[in-house]
């Protein structure tokens, strides 16, 4: 499922910019792509992998697993629905269906936290958080239905809450946990930073997301807060390895431009907050600034363990190794080209896809230097 999940990430990646290259469907519409059909159940999937680990428990249930393919469903839905193949009703429905399966989430988790063997480790609530945020967002969308008078206050909420609450907190918590994994092994801080910085993060993106829609100085708050939980997690790498480290491997280079990208992308947002930029490029340079560089950086280091999972073999280092060849390149070229589409300048599409371009060749690499064992999928 997890390699499923992965591959189809990338698939809706380079579709979404086929599309947006060829200037079709409607930019709401290829969002609702990237983002409900290839992240949200990407990262369903990662929390139900990685949560029995931060809970010293057992896996998850079968029929949780299918979770990720039902949310994936609504996506598509909530797609087809706003390029204009299929009635308005489609929206609320798909949200309702994605809010159920969001909500079951969420209660499996504190579950597994209550009945933990000693104390769970804190990333456990970031994922709680996103999910959360994910909640509050899908509730907005039969709502912009029901008062059309105040449709552009909460679609802004509801795009904040999405793109900094549910993906933005579920990947600053894994970040945490899976850079030090990809490098040397576990950080022995970041579980106390994890459960401090909480908090903070969660507030700010309330804040971010309620200013962007009602009162920008609100806004402009948030984002200092969230760049300070960004810029902890930086200076914390920053002891700890070396920035030679840090860029010699692919898989870190990704994850570690990923954090970068979100930082500036923040500080961007924050210009738009005050009318220096426009907005309607905040979405697009979300997705290449951030979420590239973060889904091919984590899918460097991950893959080869879901093909091959276990006692770390040969076959899984030589996946890793034509995987992660020519991260951190391409990984630059992710976030200039989400810092040039936020500043409008439309040629940053151009060297995204050139960087996707780059992970597929790695990707169909890897893929030809290897097998999935029997029992990874």
């Amino acid at each position: 499922m997890l390699i499923y999940l992965g591959l189809s990430a990338v698939v809706v990646f380079v579709a979404a910019l086929l599309l947006l290259c060829l200037g079709h469907p409607t930019r709401p519409a290829l969002a609702h792509l990237v983002f409900a059909v290839g992240i949200a159940p990407l990262i369903f999937g990662a929390i139900t992998h990685f949560v029995p680990v931060l809970t010293r428990s057992g896996k998850a249930p079968r029929s949780l697993l299918l979770a990720p393919l039902l949310l994936q469903l609504a996506g598509t839905l909530a797609f087809f629905g706003l390029s204009g193949q299929l009635a308005t009703g489609s929206l609320p429905l798909a949200a309702g269906g994605a809010l159920l399966i969001a909500l079951i989430l969420a209660g499996w988790l504190v579950v597994r936290a209550r009945h933990t063997l000693g104390r769970p480790h804190p990333g456990w609530r970031w994922y709680l958080a996103a999910v959360t945020s994910l909640c509050m967002a899908l509730i907005l969308v039969p709502a912009m239905t029901w008062w059309p008078a105040m449709r552009t206050e909460m679609r802004l909420l509801h795009l904040h809450l999405n793109t900094l609450g549910f993906i933005g907190l579920a990947a600053l918590g894994t970040l945490q946990v899976l850079l030090p994994t990809v490098l040397s092994g576990p950080d022995a801080d970041a579980a106390a930073r994890l459960r401090r910085e909480l908090p903070v993060a969660a507030s700010s993106v309330l804040a971010i997301a309620i200013g962007a829609a009602f009162w920008r100085p609100l806004a402009l708050a948030g984002a200092v807060m969230l760049c300070s939980v960004a810029l902890n997690a930086a200076h914390s790498w920053l002891r700890r390895y070396s920035w030679r480290t840090l860029v010699e491997d692919g898989a870190a280079a990704g994850l570690v431009a990923a954090l970068s990208g979100f930082l500036l992308l923040v500080m961007l947002g924050a210009a738009h907050a005050v009318g220096v930029l426009a907005g309607q490029d905040a979405v697009p340079a979300f997705v290449v600034g951030f979420l590239l560089p973060l889904i091919t950086g984590a899918l460097s280091q991950l893959l080869p363990v879901w093909y091959h999972p276990g006692q770390r073999t040969p076959v899984r280092d030589r996946m890793r190794a034509a995987l992660s060849a020519g991260g951190a390149s391409r990984s630059l070229l992710f976030v200039l080209g989400g810092v040039l589409l936020a500043l409008g300048v439309s040629a940053g599409i151009w060297l995204a896809a050139t960087g996707m371009l780059l992970f597929v060749v790695a990707l169909l690499r890897s893929l030809s230097v290897t097998g999935p064992d029997r029992n990874s999928l």
